[in-house]
């Protein structure tokens, strides 16, 4: 096991900014962190709306500390493997959907495509707002692009 491995594993702090481990993964840590999520909010179906968003919230702001302090640490800005921004980006989006396999499904793909492609204005903030914010920022602009889409989609089907 590598330094990284060993310190993300051990330090709580690490542990969560890197998805529960999963920003470890050598090909595609976003995507992974972003798997993640899909069982939480399977279970988070089952809360009240004003509990989903109140533990949502929570995560978005726990999480852009933990991305801070994890970032500083590595001394790299956005490292790929700190994805609860992923985490949480992914929770916002299910936030205003209900939950099944096709939902999930669409969700999935377009926040992956949006965080992954970031059109402006994502890009321009993923480059220009730093610290903790400017790592959760990105992912949370990319959740609003697939909360407009899926809005769009669901309107006319």
């Amino acid at each position: 096991m590598n330094n990284l491995a060993k310190t993300v594993l051990t330090n709580p702090v690490h542990f969560l900014a890197f998805g529960f481990g999963s920003g470890l993964s050598p090909k595609a840590p976003g995507t992974m962190g972003t798997l993640v999520a899909l069982p939480i909010i399977w279970f988070m179906q089952y809360l009240s709306f004003e509990a989903y968003i109140v533990i949502t919230l929570l995560v978005t702001v726990l999480g852009t500390v933990l991305a801070h302090y994890s970032s500083k640490w590595l001394g790299v800005h956005d490292h790929s493997g700190i994805v609860i921004d992923e985490i949480a980006g992914m929770m916002w989006v299910m936030a205003w959907f209900p939950v099944n396999f096709v939902t999930l499904l669409i969700g999935f793909v377009l926040f992956r495509i949006f965080d992954i492609l970031k059109p402006f204005p994502i890009r321009w903030l993923d480059r220009h707002v730093q610290g903790g914010i400017g790592i959760m920022v990105d992912d949370l602009l990319a959740s609003v692009f697939t909360i407009v889409i899926m809005a769009l989609l669901f309107t006319l089907i």
